[in-house]
């Protein structure tokens, strides 16, 4: 059954409705490649959890998620205007391989957490992005089977809680390796 600390593999299907409500498949995942969680450990929505709470290996599923259970109303707010010179490469050239309508691009908030935003506009002078998430705003429709359940594993639930090893990183790995050597 479905608890906390329980490591579970399910088929799914997210469908969001288009403008005239017709379901349209966004997302899914298969028998050969499942979509993987540990109950409990903030992987998935937490409404997405409770949902699947006291599944059985067998069980199909069939919910929705408003969108203030999944990513939250749309926001103007997320939409911003920056300079297109904060796109500029190492060569001080306007970075248009990585920066172009449609890209996701990793900026940095104030408190330096890694956000991605959506390229919505790049003009001669500014680069238009979104902050929201892709689903914000949507009613999420997800379908699919519990194919397996099974305990998480000591190694697994250091991995998830801790995903830079060594309890000091904030980043990238890669830079804590350089900084305090704990990384593995």
């Amino acid at each position: 059954m479905i608890e906390d600390l329980k490591v579970v593999s399910a088929t799914y299907q997210l469908y969001i409705a288009d403008e005239n409500g017709k379901e349209e498949l966004m997302e899914q995942a298969t028998e050969q490649a499942p979509l993987v969680w540990c109950q409990g450990e903030k992987m998935m929505l937490p409404a997405f959890e409770a949902a699947m709470a006291g599944k059985q290996v067998g069980d199909s599923f069939d919910f929705v998620l408003q969108p203030e259970e999944a990513y939250g109303e749309y926001l103007q707010e997320g939409l911003m205007d920056l300079p297109k010179t904060m796109f500029f490469n190492g060569d001080g050239e306007f970075d248009a391989e990585r920066v172009y309508v449609g890209a996701i691009v990793p900026m940095n908030t104030v408190d330096g957490q890694i956000v991605k935003a959506q390229v919505c506009e790049v003009t001669d002078d500014q680069v238009t992005i979104d902050l929201n998430h892709p689903y914000a705003g949507e009613a999420l429709h997800f379908t699919g089977t519990i194919l397996d359940i099974r305990d998480v594993t000591e190694g697994e639930l250091k991995a998830i809680r801790n995903p830079h090893h060594c309890g000091k990183c904030h980043g990238d790995c890669n830079d804590c390796e350089k900084d305090c050597n704990h990384c593995s």
